[in-house]
């Protein structure tokens, strides 16, 4: 940390210099979080209190949302505490700690993506080994490889930027610490570590989404055997998916298959994938999904008769 006690803090500057403004978007991402916060811990309670949900695909679902609670929560109780701030600061631990556990949420997200784009492909293009294949041990295995390689992706990305020194100015244009603002206030030639940065998130997005493509390419290819009716349900169920994936690596592949100047959109892209992403993520998967919407139902009305009792 050495390297960045010269400046004690960061300033931000936020999403709006107007207050009127601020005072409009406290209320609307207070909501737009309680609704992240509700909806995906309402998918994790469902699954894990519903026997029907018992399928290796809802226990990847149950761990997306969860994830999503996490990587919404770095950055989202900041913007809403912030919006009634007349000084949006943060420490220089806390900035960089901020860019960790959002690139480390971040990451594991995009390895459980690629993780249940595999169950898929084996539940549809191996059906009758998908049970023996897809069996608990291997389950916690790639949830366990998903969250070691978000911790990774994370340490290399934040042992970059703390090689680097700071001794001001100390103001970021945005409104929280991401990699490329950050990079841009260091008292050095960042044009290397920029590039590595880059190369690492870039990378892994691209390769992850090429995995992902690769995948859902094989299943249609195995699709044109099947009747209509079962083409139809499995491509029920990839639906879902796919439209996650594309909401997600959209803005990823925005940010970083480009130059490492930051741009004025870049705010409303990453309002995009660290709040409405999070928050479409729990709709998509219910609202696509019948057993999930019976599970629902049938947990509230559990609730409910404990309720009365």
């Amino acid at each position: 940390m050495a390297n960045i006690n010269n400046v004690p803090e960061f300033i931000f500057l936020g999403l709006s210099s107007s207050r009127e403004a601020q005072g409009v978007c406290f209320v609307i991402f207070l909501l737009l979080y309680t609704a992240i916060v509700l909806g995906n811990l309402l998918m994790v309670v469902t699954v894990a209190a519903s026997r029907s949900l018992g399928s290796p695909m809802y226990f990847f679902l149950s761990s997306l949302s969860f994830v999503e609670i996490c990587y919404s929560s770095t950055t989202a109780p900041k913007l809403i505490w912030d919006l009634l701030a007349e000084k949006k600061t943060i420490s220089s631990r806390g900035c960089m700690t901020q860019l960790f556990f959002m690139h480390f949420f971040g990451g594991t997200e995009t390895f459980l993506l690629t993780t249940m784009a595999y169950d898929r492909y084996v539940a549809i293009c191996k059906l009758l080994h998908y049970t023996s294949i897809m069996n608990r041990r291997l389950c916690a295995a790639l949830l366990g490889v998903a969250w070691a390689g978000g911790f990774a992706h994370s340490l290399a990305q934040i042992l970059l930027i703390f090689r680097l020194p700071f001794c001001g100015p100390n103001v970021i244009d945005h409104y929280f610490c991401d990699l490329l603002p950050v990079l841009k206030l260091a008292c050095s030639d960042t044009f290397l570590i920029g590039l590595l940065i880059v190369a690492n998130g870039g990378t892994l997005s691209v390769i992850s989404f090429a995995v992902l493509l690769a995948s859902y390419v094989v299943i249609l290819l195995h699709l044109r055997t099947r009747s209509s009716e079962g083409r139809r349900k499995a491509l029920s169920t990839c639906g879902s998916h796919i439209t996650v994936v594309v909401l997600f690596f959209g803005p990823c592949v925005f940010i970083y298959l480009r130059p490492s100047a930051t741009l004025p959109v870049d705010k409303m892209i990453a309002v995009f994938y660290t709040v409405v992403t999070p928050l479409l993520n729990p709709v998509i998967y219910s609202l696509r999904n019948a057993d999930v919407k019976k599970a629902v139902k049938v947990l509230w009305v559990r609730t409910m008769k404990i309720d009365e009792k």
